[in-house]
């Protein structure tokens, strides 16, 4: 089992999971974040700490896209060790469903 980033985080991007990962497994996207699956320690410490419930163990059903994006995401996307700025409009996307369509591929900053 390991720990991945869903939908929730798209646009969201709070970061709040960032600095209680031991292992440090979070990469930055441009809009979102993901987990390397084969460094994450399945310790479970990041899952209650996003407000958008984004990251879930990936035991649960219907998750091979979201666990094929993390893996390939974090071999691209800069790793990220430090909480930063959510996107200015974060909030207004907190409640928002079906949000694959504004997923960027495109790298964050990095930390």
């Amino acid at each position: 089992m390991t720990y991945i980033v869903t939908e929730s985080c798209i646009r969201c991007k709070l970061m709040d999971c960032i600095e209680v990962c031991p292992v440090d497994c979070f990469y930055e996207g441009e809009n979102m974040l993901v987990i390397h699956p084969d460094e994450c320690i399945d310790c479970g410490v990041c899952e209650p700490e996003c407000p958008v419930e984004a990251i879930v163990p990936d035991t649960e059903p219907n998750l091979e896209k979201w666990l094929e994006l993390n893996r390939e995401y974090s071999e691209k996307w800069p790793n990220i060790t430090r909480k930063g700025e959510p996107p200015a409009d974060a909030e207004k996307w907190r409640e928002v469903t079906d949000k694959f369509s504004h997923f960027s591929p495109k790298p964050g900053a990095g930390s």
